[in-house]
């Protein structure tokens, strides 16, 4: 049986989907999580399933976003939460002790919280600008920094990341990341993150 955390442990590329659809290679992406934001439950739940039904037998685990409850019904192996969304703890209490929760976090305190009430995983940006999240400033590098030594839960950064600054990730001490506009560029990334 595949073990959820070994698997999040050798995660290094992570994709981000507003709506299945993308073709997703295996061995390239560690983790994929249904983020939408727009479509009704009913919608969220049913693309769910089609990506856990695909997502299943491989190597690549599977995230919902927001919505414990769509996790547990459409089989996933997990739920990511923002700071505004439900506490970690109720989330613990829907999804059961195997599948995994990840937070967003935004700077050093934030991520310390979540590791200490159990997060599996951490996201931390935005590192850089990104259309994604218009008028949220980027946290800069920085913070990457900071959280080395420290964080000892994977943590991936987020936000603009593509092939002309995924060096400057790596430089601050962060071995993976979390993708969405650069997903086609995912190759390039993977090898980077494996190489350096």
């Amino acid at each position: 049986m595949r073990s959820r955390r070994n698997l999040l442990k050798r995660s290094r590329l992570y994709l981000i989907l507003d709506k299945p659809g993308f073709d997703i290679e295996a061995g390239v992406f560690g983790i994929v999580q249904l983020r939408d934001k727009i479509s009704a439950k009913p919608d969220i739940l049913k693309a769910a399933l089609k990506l856990s039904r695909r997502l299943r037998r491989s190597n690549t685990l599977f995230i919902v976003n927001d919505h414990p409850d769509l996790a547990v019904f459409s089989g996933a192996d997990g739920v990511h939460l923002g700071q505004e969304d439900m506490p970690l703890e109720k989330a613990k209490g829907i999804l059961g002790k195997d599948k995994i929760i990840g937070i967003s976090c935004h700077n050093l305190v934030q991520a310390l919280k979540a590791q200490k009430q159990g997060a599996d995983y951490i996201g931390i940006g935005p590192v850089f600008a990104t259309p994604t999240k218009p008028g949220i400033r980027p946290i800069g590098l920085k913070v990457l920094k900071e959280l080395k030594g420290k964080i000892k839960i994977p943590y991936f950064a987020i936000g603009g990341i593509n092939k002309n600054n995924i060096a400057k990730i790596i430089s601050f001490g962060c071995r993976r990341v979390a993708v969405r506009r650069s997903a086609a560029e995912a190759k390039e990334l993977f090898k980077e993150l494996k190489t350096k």
